[in-house]
Order: structure tokens, then sequence, then C-alpha cells
């Protein structure tokens, strides 16, 4: 398979439906890795396998109960990291233009990404909203970014620009 240059880093996602449907979307976009921080469930458990269906064999993934050093040895590698917000401040997705390869971070149903995680990323990226809420469901949310990234790198793909990749 051909792996999207994308990995995906989840810090204290509490729900483990949330977290099976993670590794479904990884597995369909072709995502490279999910990694599952703090205290994001990890397989085995029903409640993942059940929304995964499977996807959770498939998709290679790793737990640490330590982000900010799982999100530093991306960086090394090269990734840029990208806090995955609802601030209006943080820059449109429609309009980010992506340097592969990419890390993007989901943070807390509620709190979002911790602020110390947030200081190590590259870029804070939000979805953009036209509704009276504002905000997604973060696997919802997961699914609209990270088929974004795949319609960008497969635009890169088509017109001769490969995605740069570590």
């Amino acid at each position: 398979m051909d792996h999207l240059p994308l990995c995906v880093l989840l810090d204290d996602v509490r729900s483990l439906y949330n977290v099976g449907a993670f590794f479904r979307t990884a597995d369909a976009a072709g995502v490279e890795k999910l990694y599952l921080c703090g205290i994001t469930c990890h397989p085995p458990h029903p409640a993942i396998t059940k929304t995964a269906l499977g996807a959770e064999e498939s998709v290679p993934w790793e737990h640490s109960w330590d982000p900010i050093e799982v999100a530093f040895g991306l960086r090394e590698r090269g990734y840029q990291l990208v806090a995955i917000e609802t601030d209006p401040t943080a820059q449109d997705l429609y309009d980010w233009q992506p340097s592969f390869p990419v890390c993007l971070i989901f943070g807390h149903e509620v709190e979002g990404v911790r602020p110390s995680l947030a200081a190590l990323c590259n870029i804070r990226v939000r979805i953009p909203m036209r509704g009276v809420k504002h905000s997604l469901n973060v696997a919802t949310a997961a699914g609209v970014v990270i088929y974004e990234l795949l319609r960008k790198c497969r635009s890169r793909a088509t017109t001769g620009r490969r995605p740069r990749r570590a």
C-alpha cells in the first residue's frame, strides 16, 4: 500500500468509539501510523474493535503516556506538527498548504490540544464552520482533515509536485 505521508497523534481522547473511528479512517485513507497518547485507550478493546471493524489490525499504532516526547521525535524526523483546533485565529484548512510529511494532533474532546503540545506545533489549523455550532466530533473532524490532506497530496502528485517524505 502507498501510504499518505501523514501520521496522527491523539492526546487524551476519551471515547473508545472515537478511537475506533480514527483507526477506520486511518485505514481508509492510508495513514502511516496512529500515536495514542496520554489516557487515549488502545487495542485490544471491544469498543475500539466495534467501531474500527478490524482496522486496528491493519493500521500501525503505538501508545505513549507522553505526547510531548512523541511530538519531539516526529519533529526531529521532519514532520510538520499541526494542531487541529477550533480557534478562529487558526489557519483555515482549505487555505493551508501542508509540508509533507505531516503529523495531525487532536486533543481531548472538550479541552482540545493541551497548551504545552500546541506550543510545539508548526501551525494550528481549523475546519471552517458556517453553522451555529463551532465544532465537530473529534473523529468526524479527523475524517474531514485527513481527506482534505489526501486530496492535496493527490493534487500535488498529478501536477508533478511530489510531497516530501521523511
